[in-house]
């Protein structure tokens, strides 16, 4: 009988020692949860991850702008690849956070990263539409052709066509020839004059109607050219062949550099990112912003930041 007194004791004992012990375990345990400077040490963390998506993505949108307004395309790819780069980057980031919110972040924290995440794929697919655009340079390719091959064959005609002029200077041959040699080169002088602004056009109307300019202009130059090819006198003339084969060739070109123009790849890139990636770009930040200052405003017990402590 004393026996089972002694195990009755013993038994209860070891349960009064086991509970003893989860409340030892749990109160340590809450203790340094609560501890200050663990809780403020993640708050810092968290701060900080914001602040590098922040710069991640202003780092992105720098590198989009140098991509849109590089002059040769392996520039174009460099910055494109920089872009790309920084917003991976700000998108690690995030999920990080996502992470560390979902662990220990308070629900409104997580509410206000799910807005940013929202915004951010926005921005992501304007910029990568930017980023495609820019690369491909068509309008910089077109200006390069205008302003290289094109001119060489303008001048070319031009040249022969003064040629033809002033070996026909007698004034029975020039109050015919005159005529038809100038409206030739000033013809085509006015073609060149009009595929500057469809180039850099944005409109596609306004291009149709600058290409209607063109057809009428192209059509006066080879009524011209062929009047002056009947002439008796100008049969075989070289001048005169030399003058019509450049402007066949100026007419490749042209049709190679109104192709380039209408697909408009950096005038659409530069739309793109002076409006719509800027106004997504605002809101992003915004919604970073507001996480920040969430993170930040975060109570912790016994931490006043310079504030007094109200009394109890």
């Amino acid at each position: 009988m004393k026996n089972r007194h002694v195990i009755a004791d013993l038994l209860w004992m070891g349960a009064g020692a086991a509970v003893l012990a989860v409340i030892f375990l749990g109160a340590w345990h809450f203790q340094d949860n609560a501890d200050p400077a663990r809780l403020l040490a993640a708050k810092a963390g968290r701060a900080d991850l914001v602040e590098r998506m922040q710069l991640a993505i202003a780092s992105a949108s720098e590198a989009e702008k140098s991509a849109v307004l590089a002059t040769t395309d392996e520039d174009s790819r460099t910055f494109a690849d920089q872009a790309r780069a920084a917003s991976a980057e700000a998108d690690r980031e995030r999920q990080e956070l996502a992470s560390l919110l979902a662990a220990d972040g308070a629900a409104h924290e997580q509410d206000l990263l799910a807005r940013f995440s929202e915004t951010f794929a926005a921005l992501q697919r304007i910029d990568d539409e930017v980023l495609r655009l820019a690369v491909e340079n068509t309008n910089l390719k077109a200006y390069a052709l205008l302003f290289g091959p094109a001119a060489d064959a303008l001048a070319e005609m031009d040249a022969a066509l003064a040629r033809l002029l002033a070996r026909h200077a007698d004034p029975a041959d020039a109050r015919r020839v005159m005529p038809l040699a100038f409206g030739a080169r000033i013809g085509v002088l006015r073609i060149q004059g009009l595929l500057a602004p469809h180039i850099a056009e944005e409109s596609d109307a306004k291009m149709d109607r600058l290409e209607a300019a063109m057809a009428e202009e192209e059509t006066r130059v080879r009524t011209d050219l062929d009047e002056l090819a009947a002439v008796p006198s100008f049969r075989g003339d070289a001048d005169l062949a030399t003058a019509t084969s450049g402007f066949v060739r100026y007419g490749d070109f042209k049709t190679r550099i109104l192709a380039l123009s209408r697909e408009n790849t950096n005038v659409r890139s530069l739309a793109l990112s002076l409006n719509q990636k800027r106004k997504a770009m605002t809101v992003c930040l915004d919604a970073l912003d507001a996480l920040r200052q969430a993170i930040l405003d975060e109570p912790i017990r016994g931490v006043t930041y310079g504030r007094p402590v109200s009394p109890r």
